[in-house]
Formats: C-alpha cells, sequence, structure tokens
C-alpha cells in the first residue's frame, strides 16, 4: 500500500512511502481510493511533519468488517470530512475526527473508516466529482442552507472563485438566487458568469467593491454573503450586506486575526456564523442533489506535488483533484 505524507518543509513537499496492509474492524470498511481533491486547508496542514495529507476522497469498498449493514464489497463511495460527525451539532470532539489533519489522509491508495462515514455515490458520478465534494461542497450546502437557508430571489455575494465558491455559487443558481462573484481575474469572472453568475466585479479594478455591490442591489446590499477570505475582507463584506443580512465565514486566505467593523454587525443586526464544514448527513444530502463540480485540473498521484504547487499558486477555478487509481 503506497501513501504520501508530508515533510514539514515549508513549500509543500510529499514523500511517497509504502505502508502495512489494512484489515477492518467491527463496524469499518477498506475502501481503495480512486480521487482525492484538495482544499486550502491542505496548504496549511501540509506544515506539519509525517502527516497523510488530505480530508476529501472517494472509491470503492474492497471489504468489510463484522456488522457491517447497508454496504457491499464493490460500493462506490464518498468520505466524509469528519468522520466522527455523522449528523446533529458540531463539537470539538466531533471536529477532532477530521481526516488530514488530526487523523491520517486520504492521499494514499486505501483506507480504513467506519462504515456510517461514507456515502454512496451514483453510478453517473464520477469519483474525480465525488472527491470534490466532503469538504468544499459541504461547506457550501452549510453555508447556505443552515439556520436562514438561502430563499429564492435573494441576493448572495461570493468572494473569488475557489471550490467552495463556485460551489456555492452551483447551488445558489439551483435554489434560484442572484448572485454577485468578485476575483481579481477577468478570466475566471467570465468562467464564473458561465456557470450561472449575474454580477461580476473584479476587486484589483474596483477596490471599494461593497460600494459596487450595494449599487448593483440599489443600495440595499446583498441577503447573503459568503466570505472565505476572512480578516482582510471582512469588513467590506459588513458594509456589502442589508440590514438583517447574513455572512457566512469559513476562510482563512488571509489569515486569522485582523481589525474588523463590529460596529456594522451591531447597527445592521448582521447575522455573522463560522462554518466549519458539516456533517456527514449533510454529505448525503449533497450528493442526492446530483451536483457536478466544477474541476479545473486533474493530477495523477505520481504528481501530488505539482497539485499542491498548483493550489498553492491559486490559478484554479474551483476545484484541483489528484487521480489515485482508474
Amino acid at each position: 500500500m503506497r501513501r504520501y505524507i508530508t515533510t514539514g518543509q515549508s513549500s509543500p513537499k510529499l514523500k511517497l512511502e509504502e505502508a502495512p496492509e489494512v484489515s477492518p474492524k467491527r463496524g469499518e470498511v477498506v475502501v481503495d481510493l480512486k480521487a482525492a481533491s484538495l482544499n486550502y486547508r491542505d496548504l496549511l496542514q501540509a506544515g506539519g511533519p509525517g502527516v497523510v495529507p488530505g480530508s476529501d476522497g472517494a472509491g470503492v469498498i474492497s471489504a468489510l468488517g463484522d456488522d457491517v449493514e447497508g454496504f457491499a464489497v464493490g460500493d462506490r463511495v464518498v468520505i466524509g470530512f469528519m468522520i466522527g460527525w455523522i449528523e446533529g451539532d458540531f463539537s470539538i470532539a466531533k471536529q477532532e475526527t477530521s481526516l488530514g489533519g488530526e487523523l491520517e489522509g486520504v492521499l494514499r491508495d486505501r483506507m480504513i473508516v467506519p462504515a456510517d462515514a461514507i456515502v454512496k455515490i451514483p453510478d453517473g458520478m464520477t469519483f474525480e466529482e465525488a472527491s470534490c465534494l466532503p469538504c468544499a461542497g459541504v461547506t457550501a450546502w452549510s453555508a447556505l442552507f443552515e439556520r436562514r437557508p438561502l430563499q429564492p430571489g435573494e441576493t448572495l455575494l461570493l468572494l473569488g472563485t475557489g471550490g467552495v465558491s463556485i460551489f456555492a455559487l452551483q447551488l445558489a443558481k439551483k435554489a434560484g438566487a442572484r448572485v454577485i462573484i468578485t476575483s481579481s481575474s477577468d478570466e475566471k469572472l467570465e468562467r464564473a458568469r458561465a456557470l450561472g453568475a449575474d454580477e461580476v466585479i473584479n476587486y484589483k479594478k474596483t477596490p471599494d467593491w461593497a460600494a459596487e455591490v450595494l449599487s448593483l442591489t440599489d443600495g440595499l446590499g446583498a441577503d447573503i454573503a459568503v466570505d472565505v477570505a476572512g480578516p482582510a475582507t471582512l469588513s467590506q463584506t459588513l458594509h456589502a450586506v442589508r440590514g438583517n443580512g447574513r455572512i457566512s465565514l469559513m476562510g482563512v486566505l488571509t489569515g486569522f486575526d485582523g481589525p474588523v467593523d463590529t460596529s456594522a454587525i451591531l447597527r445592521k443586526r448582521i447575522t455573522l456564523q463560522g462554518i466549519y464544514v458539516g456533517p456527514v448527513s449533510t454529505l448525503r444530502s449533497l450528493v442526492a442533489t446530483g451536483i457536478k463540480p466544477e474541476i479545473d485540473q486533474v493530477y495523477s498521484f505520481e504528481e501530488a506535488e505539482a497539485a499542491y504547487s498548483a493550489l498553492e499558486n491559486a490559478g484554479h477555478v474551483g476545484k484541483i483533484v489528484i487521480k489515485i487509481a482508474d
């Protein structure tokens, strides 16, 4: 069995090594992995040595432990991001079951997972597509439909064209919402428009993009925003949403610390919710939609390091995928 481990070097460096074969215990299954997708989180985790990286994987069940029901050898499945968060409310204990960080990840050709942490994928969905769902897809779903769900006719503001934002664009259009999206690249914005974005803003050309959002919404602001960047953008995002609007915050692309205009939260009665992926039950709901993720590039298993470099360079729209096996 082969797996990658991180070396702890500042630039993502991976080492391919042989690992012991695995046998499932009671309630577990063995999944022969076929594809894995990358998330920005993988770059953060790559700084620690000896980590088997990757949280998002899909493959085929090759063995069953005792007392596993509802699955069979040969079933095509996708693995949940947190294998201990099956349903219900979030907790720190559930967070500690995240793959590719607290637990060994999916950048390998075979692994053991609890049977209740996997979801069958339909025949019309490829392994590459399914591998994009556990983190970015579930995060986007949670951002839009947790607590106060996005409604038809509402306006959604998205920042950037990475995995979460593009998933949110696709889900929002299915829900009948209007979407405004930002990027520093006109080429990326055109790709977002082709996926259904109603309005696009180049934030390099329009630094005060919050004012542009207000202009596009007759001075009211967006009903909901998905902020994937964090402290460098949050104050503008607060100004870009309407009174009684809501913001789903999950990104750390600009770090963890920085000034935030808290007066806007109070003055406009904004609901600000933190999002950290979601349970396997949400993954199951997402799979059921039949959504087709936007995949920018697919790399071979031997090209995993190049895939990480592509992620770090941030030239992609949607997802970067590593094909582990046919």
